[in-house]
């Protein structure tokens, strides 16, 4: 079993994951209190949802993630949420002051307290697993504790973990929408002590859905929240649907028919200016894999936008 152990960090982490964790169980059929009905192996299985959740000896499943904020107010709200029995109380951890919007504090002074703490609970979650894939880390350039905290954890990940992969999901800062003056500082500050430890970032940019040409402009009323249930909520979940939770994606026999019709007719064509039948079946399906690789997340991208 692969599996992956997400950390949400900051306000815009801590949302996104309320969001993600949310479509998570719908996929998969798992109830707001982790029971899930279809699943008549209790206490175990090699079921693809596992790479994600963890299954208690209740039949309870449980997110392998974990919430951390510097100070209480959204993880309250996943605390008193509609899926508040779906996390362990554990698994969502505060602190008692913010960053205030400073990567200093959240680096070096307030994150550094609490740090600590969090490696703890993630060190018991990757305990858990019987063969640790990676972390799917979700935060924001611009706030201090996505930019400060999170680069702080990455330097301790790699120390702990240095060869699993690190993943990054990222919300990038705008000028029009900003929320403080000191977003780039943020953002280079973080970029520049992230870059060495993270080995793929999806980032996405704050100001993409404002845009008045936008087709996601109904979607638009405040700064983030819109944003993260509407648009990331089926995003972010895509990228991970293919081949680590599904085992078979409904996009795959659309991929396989793409695949074959676009090397089938590039053999043809080879054929015709060759004028005779190609001697090389070995290359043709390396090309196909390669292809079907290729078109893979992409398709699953773009269904996945349909929702909205």
């Amino acid at each position: 079993m692969r599996e992956c152990i997400s950390i949400h960090v900051g306000q815009a982490g801590v949302q996104i994951g309320n969001a993600c964790w949310e479509l998570y169980c719908l996929e998969h059929g798992i109830q707001p209190d982790g029971q899930m009905p279809s699943d008549k192996t209790v206490g175990g299985g090699d079921d693809s949802f596992n790479t994600f959740f963890s299954e208690t000896g209740s039949g309870k499943h449980v997110p392998r993630a974990v919430f951390v904020d510097l100070e209480p107010t959204v993880v309250d709200e996943v605390r008193t949420g509609t899926y508040r029995q779906l996390f362990h109380p554990e698994q969502l951890i505060t602190g008692k002051e913010d960053a205030a919007n400073n990567y200093a504090r959240g680096h070096y002074t307030i994150g550094k307290e609490i740090v600590d703490v969090v490696l703890d609970r993630i060190r018991k979650l990757s305990d858990q697993c019987t063969g640790l894939q990676g972390f799917l880390i979700f935060h924001s350039f611009g706030g201090g504790t996505g930019s400060g905290f999170t680069s702080l954890l990455m330097e301790r990940l790699s120390v702990d973990y240095g060869k699993k992969s690190k993943l990054e999901f990222a919300i990038y800062p705008a000028p029009q929408v900003s929320t403080a003056v000191v977003e780039p500082y943020n953002s280079i500050l973080t970029t520049h002590t992230t870059l060495e430890h993270s080995d793929c970032a999806f980032m996405v940019d704050n100001e993409a859905i404002k845009n008045e040409e936008s087709p996601l402009r109904p979607f638009y009323s405040s700064v983030l929240r819109p944003f993260l249930s509407a648009l990331l909520k089926y995003v972010w979940p895509s990228v991970t649907s293919t081949d680590i939770r599904l085992p078979l994606n409904q996009n795959e026999n659309q991929c396989k028919d793409i695949v074959e019709k676009s090397a089938g007719n590039r053999d043809s064509g080879t054929e015709e200016l060759a004028g005779k039948k190609s001697a090389l079946p070995d290359e043709s399906s390396t090309r196909k894999r390669q292809m079907y690789q290729t078109l893979k997340c992409k398709v699953s991208l773009e269904d996945s936008l349909k929702f909205i």
